[in-house]
């Protein structure tokens, strides 16, 4: 009888597989619905996830060098605006200001997407210790059985007391194969899992590349377009056919520009007078200096001669020359009565101190407040730039007192 349980094994064996990838020991028979299955759906579950973000990191990278800005299309459209050099001025800072919006926003993509790659580096190891993990345990199985052969499958079906007791171990190796199925199943899963992982660290690596490229490529138009218009600029007031109108153009836009500060002067001592609260007072300290670093100063505060007009001005506040995106601060503790755009200060910023004294900081590339915040000597309130009627980089700092200029250089010092 036992002779006839051996052959019966024997026959079972051949449709065995010689080595099984079973990296536990042979013991009590694996389930093949327990945390195997469960593993295996949660990486096929990765992995579809994956898939998912390769394809939109790759419809990213095509935006990306679809989304630039177009220069020539820009100038096309400026062309006809340089007649009238206010509209040409407005116009061309909206360009620029939309470019520097475009910038910001490629600037904070590379901050997350520098967090992306370090997560999916961080996700592709996992996958590869996994993989790693996974291949030495067949390895060691595989060993195993090649050193042990179909002995043991043999050897356990033999022992078997009657027919059932047979097709219980019987039932067990099939167990046993399905288990170590599912581990080679679970292995290529891993493979394939680590291949995307590689794919998007490379494809988010790509997109980040070209997102550093697309800030320099945009700043390079930005820095076109500036110098283009205080060409243009220069071009327009010094063309003697222009002259007459560029003088009344110069006046209108400096007249529009004091009824303008005057009128929000006037708003706010109103405002002051409905609320009847506590007045904002000025305690008689040192301001701090507008600018971090930069100190030379361009055009200084008082009676001048236009540099290109040729006609006698008042500037009624000190130029300072200083790169793009220099920090512009709050000079003392205030309130931001204005931060917005014109045609003559460009972006600006005017700032209450109390016992109607102002400061103002014109032609800023960025502003950094809203009106109605509440600042604090030395906060960052824009960024140094060209906009309005400007013919470089520089911060046009302004004090007012009682309704009227003031210089500057009462409060400040270099």
């Amino acid at each position: 009888m036992r002779k006839k349980w051996i052959i019966l094994a024997g026959v079972v064996c051949c449709i065995v597989p010689l080595f099984w990838l079973h990296p536990g020991r042979a013991g009590a028979a694996p389930s093949s619905n327990g945390s195997t299955a469960d593993s295996a759906a949660a990486t096929s579950q990765s992995i579809r996830e994956k898939q998912d973000q390769i394809a939109k990191a790759e419809q990213e990278k095509k935006n990306l060098k679809n989304n630039l800005s177009s220069v020539e299309e820009i100038k096309k459209g400026l062309e006809t605006k340089k007649k009238d050099l206010s509209n040409y001025v407005v116009e061309l800072d909206t360009q620029l200001a939309a470019i520097e919006e475009r910038v910001n926003s490629l600037k904070e993509q590379i901050v997350v997407k520098e967090s992306e790659i370090e997560e999916t580096q961080k996700q592709l190891e996992a996958a590869v210790d996994r993989e790693e993990n996974q291949m030495e345990s067949m390895i060691v199985k595989a060993q195993q059985m090649y050193e042990k052969k179909d002995a043991y499958a043999l050897e356990l079906l033999a022992q078997a007391t009657g027919l059932g007791d047979f097709l219980n171990r019987a039932e067990y190796m099939e167990r046993l194969v399905t288990y170590d199925k599912q581990q080679w199943n679970e292995y290529l899963n891993i493979r394939k899992l680590v291949e995307l992982c590689e794919k998007q660290l490379e494809l988010e690596k790509d997109i980040l590349d070209q997102t550093k490229e697309n800030v320099e490529l945009e700043q390079s138009t930005i820095e076109y377009f500036i110098e283009q218009k205080e060409q243009d600029i220069v071009a327009y007031q010094s063309d003697i056919n222009n002259k007459e109108a560029a003088i009344e153009e110069y006046k209108a836009l400096i007249k529009q520009q004091d009824e303008e500060i005057q009128a929000l002067e006037k708003a706010i001592e109103e405002e002051k007078k409905k609320l009847q609260g506590v007045k904002r007072t000025y305690d008689g300290g040192t301001f701090k200096f507008p600018l971090a670093n930069y100190t030379r100063v361009s055009c200084d505060y008082g009676n001048r001669i236009h540099p290109i007009l040729k006609i006698p001005h008042f500037h009624n506040g000190v130029d300072f020359a200083a790169p793009k995106g220099t920090a512009i601060y709050a000079a003392y503790d205030g309130e931001v009565v204005a931060a917005t755009y014109s045609p003559s200060m460009g972006n600006y910023v005017m700032i209450d101190h109390g016992d109607n004294l102002y400061t103002i900081y014109m032609h800023a590339s960025t502003l950094k407040v809203s009106k109605g915040d509440i600042v604090s000597r030395g906060d960052t309130v824009a960024l140094v730039g060209s906009t309005g009627n400007s013919t470089g980089n520089h911060l046009h700092f302004s004090v007012r007192k009682n309704g009227s200029y003031v210089s500057p250089w009462e409060y400040i010092t270099l």
